[in-house]
């Protein structure tokens, strides 16, 4: 090699880049951990605001305090209610302040003082997960960067759960009172009335649809023919369904409605979780109200009418037992049931809707196999993962029940007796200790106080017996049976599926929702196949 080559070559290797790699920062120690808190109290009174001073007090001093914490702020709102995030401007600041990157960490007392709304609640906390932001609930202990998805979830659905199952009983209040006073009304007309101001009004132009359904049926026409030849007139149902169903024609014919009575309290609404409505066959008080509105038909029609069902429903014969998935699976769209239906040998389920008419319903039929192996994927899921979801889920719903026991009117009540009791104790005990009272008064006057203080334990104790929570018992019963099942399913199993699922919705074409019997609900994908 000549010099010149040489040359040449020394320059290329000292031309050459130079590479130096930095390695990542280790985040944890590269800068303290950013964190706010977030306080709130619903009213402005004087108890309320020190509450809320306390609060923003307490955990200015807790964040400072921690030598790997850097205090942001503590955001808080006073005197506004927590039932919506909107109206709170220091949760929106706060929100806003992560968005932009400000905040790596949030302290909340209670999940009810973040929000009392478990949707808006829930929504929150899994836009500041997706943003890598942690919350803390201190008296709940639930960490937002341990808990899975699926643990929120449980327990943010458990809460929405006690929310609605307090407003439902307010309802249910309601509806009892206004029904006993004979002022209820109903929220839905049925198909020939409309609702004016809490009264039903006839309407002329659905009348001789009612008439002709009533003359038909007492013709002897079928009520699957005269639901056809409806529908082949081009008049859509009350929920403006085009085509009318056997059950359509029915519900009219045995509607009191029709002939100017109300029966009220047809329906009940179940005290466990999940709440279901549930046709009152006894189980319920009814009220009867004759005249209550404008009749469509006359009385000896109606009546005849009726004569005529209770002979044909007499002699119908026994139906074969039903398949495990009937009245099980339902359209996530319109909230039809799907029906059973075989072709080429395949079994389908498909939405009675889009059955009808499939540009009524976009959801396509889906083949039984599907529905069976996502049943078969769920439960592999639930047997080998669910324990700890189900367990933390029994755990804070049983906190949710204590909660609401000690803070209710009753046991409230009966504590101040129980108390007020225990001072008149000690005051009859100082008066004997100074010899003011006779002995045999002290004595008489002390078993009573004894029996009083007895009886107001047990009534208590009876409270808290009654007030059992089903979610909780349910969630128990799912476990149990979680436990004795196999440890895999190869094939469908009709028992364990029954034991426990309740229902089935259609969410779309490419995802089914599983609900479970404690209300718990876990949506499963479809792998189609072509």
């Amino acid at each position: 090699m000549n010099n010149r080559e040489k040359n040449i070559g020394s320059l290329a290797l000292k031309s050459a880049p130079r590479r130096i790699i930095i390695p990542a920062a280790d985040q944890d120690h590269a800068r303290p951990l950013r964190v706010a808190a977030y306080a709130r109290v619903s009213s402005d009174s004087s108890d309320q605001l020190h509450s809320y001073a306390a609060q923003t007090a307490y955990f200015a001093k807790l964040i400072n305090s921690d030598p790997n914490w850097t205090f942001v702020d503590v955001y808080a709102d006073k005197g506004i209610t927590g039932t919506s995030t909107e109206k709170r401007e220091d949760f929106q600041r706060m929100m806003e302040d992560c968005r932009s990157g400000k905040i790596d960490r949030i302290l909340v007392k209670s999940i009810s003082r973040f929000a009392r709304n478990t949707k808006e609640s829930l929504a929150a906390v899994r836009e500041l997960k997706s943003l890598d932001i942690s919350v803390y609930f201190e008296e709940q202990n639930i960490d937002t960067a341990q808990a899975t998805g699926e643990t929120l979830t449980a327990v943010f659905s458990a809460l929405a759960q006690k929310e609605s199952e307090a407003i439902s009983e307010r309802m249910r209040h309601s509806y009892q009172m206004r029904m006993q006073r004979g002022t209820f009304s109903t929220h839905c007309a049925p198909y020939g009335y409309r609702l004016v101001k809490n009264q039903l009004e006839v309407i002329e132009e659905e009348v001789v649809i009612i008439r002709q359904i009533f003359d038909r049926y007492l013709s002897g026409i079928s009520m699957e023919d005269i639901a056809k030849e409806i529908t082949a007139l081009g008049i859509p149902t009350k929920q403006n369904i085009p085509f009318w169903q056997v059950r359509s024609i029915q519900y009219i014919l045995r509607n009191e409605k029709y002939v100017g009575d109300s029966l009220l309290g047809k329906t009940y609404t179940t005290l466990t979780l999940p709440h279901r409505k549930i046709e009152n066959k006894g189980e319920g008080v009814q009220y009867f109200i004759e005249g209550s509105h404008p009749p469509i038909v006359s009385r000896t029609v109606f009546d005849k009418a009726q004569q005529l069902l209770s002979r044909k429903s007499a002699v119908i014969p026994p139906r074969a037992a039903p398949h495990p998935l009937s009245r099980k699976i339902v359209c996530g769209h319109c909230g039809a049931f799907c029906k059973r239906k075989k072709t080429r040998g395949t079994a389908y389920w498909i939405c009675q809707t889009h059955n009808k008419n499939a540009g009524s319903c976009p959801t396509m039929q889906i083949p039984e196999t599907e529905i069976t192996e996502a049943f078969l994927r769920i439960y592999f899921t639930l047997k080998h993962h669910g324990d700890q979801v189900l367990t933390r889920l029994i755990q804070d719903l049983q906190a949710a029940k204590n909660g609401k026991l000690l803070w209710s009117e009753d046991i409230v009540e009966l504590n101040k007796q129980i108390a007020d009791i225990a001072c008149q104790e000690r005051l009859l005990a100082q008066l004997k200790q100074q010899a003011v009272v006779d002995p045999d008064i002290f004595i008489f006057q002390s078993n009573q106080l004894a029996e009083q203080r007895r009886e107001a334990k047990l009534k208590k104790s009876r409270i808290l017996r009654s007030e059992d929570d089903q979610t909780v018992q349910r969630t128990q019963e799912l476990l149990d049976i979680l436990e004795d099942g196999p440890d895999l399913l190869t094939t469908f199993d009709e028992a364990l599926f029954s034991e426990l699922v309740e229902t089935i919705t259609i969410q779309d074409n490419s995802t089914i929702r599983f609900r479970l019997i404690n209300g718990l609900e876990l949506p499963e994908h479809i792998e189609r196949k072509k």
